[in-house]
């Protein structure tokens, strides 16, 4: 069971200021600067991203609490691999601790857990932590947190085409019958709504190879704020200029 009730969610929701048709079901953050905020702090970039580990407790809860139906949060890109070795080995290590350090939270938030990425070159001790909570999480039907994890949107979207010109070469479908729908099906986000909403903290303005198919009419919100100094409150702000954004989807404004 859910452990807020859809009252719970509304008074939540209501207590933003936000009407309900402006409030956006589905929210992609890029989590960006906890080696900045280590480094300005003259801390080893390691402690920046065991903070910024920490703060993502926080916003999942918070996301939950707001009854949002998916929070898609970009980890580790596969470019993040030319970084130092050592920063890398630190990195899996945190992801595999906090995997299973947050699955009893996970449980009791009715949250299902989604991986976002090739499994290829992650460490067992990530995909064990990543499987399990995928496999006790996948009877929950509340929120879903797609963690990005070795992750490139470009080479998900190569690995969705592969997968259809498979089908094709195997003579089971007809070039003819792709379309969006499908390659979307394909896609490691399969099942879950596009964001409506993408957040990048520490003030930098790109998608960085971050679902580039699914962000299509996406709106953006930049903060300079960096992800270890990232709280409920900057969620709230960004939620808030959400709703008061206009979205055509290629139309025209409402008169």
């Amino acid at each position: 069971m859910p452990i807020y009730s859809p009252e719970e969610t509304l008074a939540a929701r209501r207590a933003l200021g936000i009407d309900e048709d402006r409030f956006p079901r589905s929210i992609a953050i890029i989590m960006d600067g906890n080696g900045r905020w280590a480094e300005r702090q003259g801390l080893p970039r390691v402690m920046g991203h065991r903070a910024g580990a920490k703060v993502v407790s926080k916003i999942v809860a918070e996301a939950a609490r707001l009854g949002l139906t998916n929070l898609a949060l970009y980890s580790f890109s596969i470019e993040n691999w030319s970084r130092p070795a050592e920063e890398i080995d630190a990195l899996m290590q945190i992801y595999a601790e906090r995997l299973a350090g947050e699955r009893p939270t996970i449980m009791a938030n009715n949250i299902r857990l989604r991986h976002l990425g090739r499994r290829d070159e992650l460490p067992q001790s990530v995909l064990d932590e990543l499987d399990e909570s995928t496999k006790v999480s996948a009877s929950n039907t509340g929120m879903f947190l797609s963690l990005a994890i070795n992750y490139s949107s470009r080479g998900e979207i190569v690995d969705a085409t592969r997968k259809l010109a498979a089908q094709v070469a195997a003579g089971r479908l007809s070039p003819g019958d792709i379309d969006e729908a499908m390659l979307g099906e394909n896609l490691d986000t399969h099942g879950v709504p596009d964001p409506d909403l993408v957040i990048r903290t520490s003030g930098e303005m790109r998608l960085s190879n971050f679902l580039l198919w699914q962000v299509s009419y996406s709106e953006f919100y930049a903060t300079q704020t960096h992800w270890p100094d990232f709280n409920e409150q900057e969620l709230h702000k960004a939620l808030q200029a959400f709703a008061e954004r206009h979205r055509r989807f290629g139309g025209l404004d409402n008169k």
